[in-house]
This record gives structure tokens, C-alpha cells and sequence, in this order.
């Protein structure tokens, strides 16, 4: 674990398609044709390694976001490919970086989920990461054989149990039950592999994993629901929390009390990492970094910024109805993101907006900070965060890519490195070295009492064949 005296401030890459902002894919710089090419990712991959990143970060959903409107929808880079395939592909053109994936937990089962992450974690040499996400999209629902998703609560419970299932499969394999035996003829030691029969409220799963131990024996960890269901969890079972935050003072607060409910959860609260999401506009003067978010702005569309605002208020209340010059009417408490919801209601009442001004802040930034800058100024917005314990690092969230990760790379980590604020250097190859993190341990190891034999090597009842 890292010492207060040893603390730096860690970054992660979130490449949001062709950027975070919504309108990043209509800058001339932004690279807005290859989303399905490899080579597009490579290098916005090898760019977050150059600027020593700890880890790349993609967001995914297993369905479209319930934007109202068809016209709408097709004024966003909406195509994405799944994560963990991508991921894979990318541990083979990097090095140190860290491959963190997003995979629902409401719309996957444990075992593959378990599988696929430690397949990553092998083939990356242990730098997989899993952002562990309860899905809000109704279009996901309607995919997996659902009229409507899950209820807040009940996808949270699913969550708890299905991170329990998936870490009880990484340890079903003992660190050293491989033997690789030639002479004797023996692969593995089966007494150092583990059934789970596991049997809960959701899930019902034998084990043991068909893939031996990762080799940082869980992939990281990364969760960020910030409703109070999502911060439960994220204090009991997350190694990074990824958040937003428009303001100082709230991602203070958020930090403050976050920390708390992880030591209250018994864990020491520096094995938490709280990553604020930042979306920077870098150039080489003020004036040419804040022409360049003012252009990203007039080039979003305001029925899609409309569209986007009613999809994260949880589309109960027709926005188009209204209006647009007028203040944001009454929204009643939904199912989808509770935490979002509840922040685009506080900053429209404290800052008297109307639904427009809400809908095209909304999607500038999300719910994220946004400013723009030269790299000194992005530096110091950084220095003061961190120091004032706003958060442990930051999710950079570049407008338009490459251009503007290659921009903070090139500009903003350099002062980072002279300030004394972040890596020179990776120190070790796996993402929790990167993160100052321990190795878990298996929870077989030296507690024989826990063994239990897996079915498969059980006897067969009589007359079985």
C-alpha cells in the first residue's frame, strides 16, 4: 500500500468512441472512421502507455441508450465493439498498461464473466481490470429476454452476489496447483482445485473455473454507481471508484464519505482508489484551448443534447413538451442512473437553468468537470484536486481522439512528473503494482477446512454412465 509521504495521483485513459465530448467526433482533428479497426485503438492505447498511464478504461453497454428519438441517435458515434475482445487484442501491442473492461452483472452470468476476466488477466500478464456496472438501459433489458430492468435495489443484491461468485471462482485453482509433471504424467494436483456449489438468492454455480488463478488473483476491481445501493458496494468490493464530479466541493464531499464506508466495511481505505472523471481541453494557449471547447459546443445539436438530458433524467417526463426556454419541470425518482438524475436536478435549481442551458451542459460534460486550458493550467487543476483530497487520480476523459489524449500526454504529464505528482516510470508490470495495491489472497490458502471436491471428479452414482 502506498504512504502518505509516497502518495501519487494515478490516471486512467477513458477513450469514450471518438472522444467524451458528444460532438467530439464533428472536430476536423478527430479520427472519426476507424471505431471497428484495431489499429485506431492501438494507438490511442499506446499513447496512454507513453504517458505511463496505469490503466485504459472502456465504457460498454449491451445495448443502445434509450435516447428518444431515431434522428437523435444518429447524431452520436454510437457503434462500439465489446470490451474484452478489444482488450485482448490491445495486451498484445502494450506492455504495463492496465486493460480495465465494463460487464454487466445483470445481463451476464458469473462463470463466463469469471472466465473471460481471468483468460485477460493471463493473457495481459495481470493487468486486467473490471468495471463492474448493474446496466440502466431498457434497450439491454428488451436484449436479454426482459420487458423491463431490474428494479434498483434487486440489481445491486444481483451485484453483491454475482462479484462474491466470480472471486470464489478465481480461487478455486491454488497458486501452485499446477504441477506440469511430465515424467509422472501429472498436470495439476487435484487436491489444490476447488468446487464452490455455491447456491444463493440469484445464482446457482458448482465450480471449480475451467482457467487456473489469475495471476493478480482477482483482476482490479472498478465500480462506479454513486447512489447510495452503488456506494455500498463500491465500499465493500471496489479497488477503484470511478465518479464525476462538476465542482470541488462535491467531489470533496463524495471522497470524504466514500472513505469512511470503505474503513467502516473493515478495509483499509487507501486500497480504494476514488478516480474523478476530467474532461480536459488542452492547447497551447487559454484563448486556443477555449476556442476549441466553445467550437465542440455550437457543434452539439440541441434536439440531441434534449434527448440525452430526458434519457439521464430516466425518460418520465416527455422534455419536448415543455418549454425549452423554461426551468426544468418536476422529474420523478426512476430506476436508471439515481446519482446522475439527482445532480442535473441540483445544478439546474442552484444555477437557475433552463431545459436547453441543462440539456447542453449535460452533454458537453456529462456530469463530469470540464475545462480548458495550456497544460500548466490542466496541471494545476489536477495538483489542487488532489491535494485538497478530491480524489486519488483521474479518469481523463479526452473532447476528441487521438488528438487531445496526445495533447495531455505531451503537455500535461511532463509537468505532473516535475511536480512530483505522477510515475516517471511504471514500477512493475502488473495493474496493481501500478495502483500500490496487494495481491488477495486465495481464500483456500491454508485453511483446509474450505476445500470442497468438485462434482466432476465426484464418484458417479451407481448405473450411471
Amino acid at each position: 500500500m502506498e504512504t502518505a509521504d509516497q502518495r501519487r495521483m494515478h490516471l486512467l485513459a477513458f477513450p469514450l468512441y471518438t472522444g467524451a465530448h458528444v460532438a467530439g467526433w464533428r472536430h476536423p482533428d478527430a479520427d472519426v472512421g476507424r471505431l471497428h479497426e484495431v489499429d485506431y485503438h492501438r494507438r490511442v492505447a499506446e499513447t496512454a502507455e507513453r504517458g505511463k498511464f496505469d490503466a485504459i478504461f472502456f465504457a460498454d453497454a449491451q445495448g443502445f441508450r434509450s435516447i428518444v428519438g431515431r434522428d437523435a441517435y444518429s447524431r452520436t458515434d454510437a457503434p462500439r465493439l465489446e470490451p474484452f475482445g478489444l482488450l485482448s487484442a490491445l495486451s498484445m501491442v502494450t506492455t504495463h498498461l492496465g486493460l480495465i473492461g465494463t460487464l454487466s452483472t445483470s445481463y451476464n452470468e458469473p462463470y463466463s464473466a469469471a472466465r473471460r476476466l481471468a483468460t485477460l488477466d493471463h493473457l495481459s500478464h495481470g493487468r486486467a481490470g473490471w468495471n463492474v456496472v448493474t446496466s440502466t438501459s431498457e434497450n439491454e433489458a428488451h436484449n436479454f429476454g426482459r420487458d423491463s430492468h431490474f428494479g434498483h435495489e434487486e440489481r445491486y443484491q444481483r451485484a453483491h452476489e454475482f462479484v462474491e461468485v466470480c472471486k470464489a471462482l478465481w480461487d478455486s485453482w491454488d497458486d501452485d496447483a499446477l504441477v506440469l509433471d511430465q515424467a509422472s504424467g501429472r498436470y495439476f494436483d487435484p487436491d489444490k482445485v476447488h468446487g464452490l456449489h455455491h447456491q444463493g438468492r440469484f445464482f446457482k454455480v458448482a465450480g471449480p473455473l475451467t482457467t487456473a488463478r489469475p495471476p493478480q488473483g482477482y483482476p482490479v476491481i472498478v465500480q462506479a454507481g454513486a447512489s447510495a445501493a452503488g456506494q455500498k458496494l463500491a465500499a465493500e468490493t471496489a479497488e477503484i471508484v470511478f465518479t464525476s464530479h462538476p465542482t470541488l466541493e462535491s467531489a470533496q464531499k463524495f471522497y470524504r464519505e466514500l472513505k469512511a464506508q470503505v474503513a467502516a466495511a473493515g478495509r483499509d481505505p487507501s486500497s480504494c482508489k476514488i478516480m474523478t472523471a476530467i474532461q480536459p481541453i488542452v492547447a497551447a494557449s487559454e484563448a486556443e484551448a477555449r476556442s476549441i471547447g466553445a467550437q465542440l459546443n455550437g457543434l452539439i445539436h440541441p434536439d440531441l443534447a434534449l434527448s440525452m438530458l430526458q434519457m439521464a433524467l430516466g425518460n418520465v417526463v416527455d422534455l419536448s413538451a415543455f418549454d425549452r426556454h423554461g426551468p426544468l419541470p418536476d422529474i420523478p425518482q426512476t430506476q436508471a442512473a439515481q446519482s446522475t438524475q439527482m445532480r442535473m436536478i441540483d445544478m439546474a435549481r442552484h444555477e437557475n437553468l433552463t431545459i436547453e442551458q441543462t440539456a447542453l451542459r449535460f452533454a458537453a460534460g456529462r456530469t463530469s468537470k470540464t475545462d480548458a486550458g495550456t497544460p500548466a493550467q490542466i496541471a494545476d487543476l489536477l495538483q489542487t484536486w488532489f491535494a485538497d483530497d478530491a480524489a486519488d487520480g483521474f479518469v481523463i476523459s479526452s473532447a476528441y481522439l487521438p488528438g487531445q489524449l496526445e495533447a495531455f500526454v505531451d503537455g500535461v504529464v511532463p509537468i505532473l512528473q516535475e511536480r512530483g505528482l505522477f510515475r516517471r516510470d511504471y514500477e512493475g508490470t502488473m495493474l496493481r503494482d501500478h495502483l500500490g495495491l496487494t495481491r488477495p489472497r486465495s481464500r483456500h490458502e491454508g485453511r483446509p477446512e474450505l476445500h470442497v471436491e468438485p462434482e466432476i471428479w465426484q464418484s458417479a452414482p451407481a448405473g450411471a454412465t
